[in-house]
């Protein structure tokens, strides 16, 4: 008889937590560095290029807010950002089922897009096994556009990751997205977490459990308003 527990995935952005972290860690950081705030204006200006750049060039963009930051601060301000910030974040509800399933004795495993650094930060503090997230090349000091280590941490990267590290089926899967369908067909039982519409939809053609905790906005609207805050480093939860 195998002694390997069984395991349970989670996403983490709009799963575990409503918002994207890499937006709200930029907040954070943005407050704690003001200055910080003007490098907003080269990510914006690379916004044309998304399709050109893909996901992973504009997430090397996206993170130029951290040019020149040495790695010890960043790990503390990583550090800072999630006692400080991530028990306001979370869903209570979702919260409740990491406890459950650790009460149980399984395997905890966060898979996010975000970058790792954090992520296991955020890990830790949920009570996590194991953490991934995607991997940067931050190096002593941050570059202008630092560099990924292998390739964005979404959709089926996310399960090659957890086949090399020998994780090839779970108990559960949780998620919000689209994206994650490959890391939820790897698990006897798929939760989505307010999902949109079109992975809803399917979800329920597939007999997938839903679930629905209160989101801090009321509209898509006031989503999309409350990241573009985070973008500016002048939201807080």
């Amino acid at each position: 008889m195998s002694n390997v527990p069984e395991t349970v995935l989670f996403d983490l952005d709009q799963t575990i937590v409503p918002w994207d972290t890499q937006l709200v860690f930029r907040s954070y950081v943005l407050q704690e560095e003001g200055w910080r705030r003007v490098l907003t204006l080269v990510f914006l200006l690379f916004l044309p290029l998304n399709k050109l750049l893909g996901a992973g060039g504009m997430k090397r963009v996206f993170h130029c807010y951290l040019w020149g930051m040495k790695r010890e601060r960043l790990e503390e301000l990583a550090a800072q950002f999630v006692k400080e910030w991530l028990p306001r974040l979370t869903y209570p509800e979702i919260i409740s089922e990491i406890e459950e399933h650790r009460a149980a004795g399984r395997r905890l495993v966060l898979s996010s897009a975000s970058p790792e650094l954090w992520v296991q930060h955020i890990g830790k503090a949920l009570g996590f096994d194991l953490s991934l997230g995607t991997l940067f090349e931050w190096g002593d000091q941050v570059e202008f556009f630092p560099d990924l280590i292998g390739e964005n941490h979404k959709g089926g990267a996310k399960v090659v990751r957890l086949a090399d590290l020998g994780i090839t089926e779970g108990v559960e899967g949780y998620s919000d997205s689209r994206a994650d369908v490959p890391l939820l067909e790897l698990c006897q039982k798929q939760t989505l977490v307010n999902p949109l519409p079109s992975i809803k939809a399917e979800g329920a053609d597939r007999g997938w459990r839903l679930l629905e905790p209160a989101k801090p906005w009321e509209s898509r609207l006031a989503f999309g308003w409350g990241c573009a805050l985070q973008l500016f480093g002048i939201w807080k939860p």
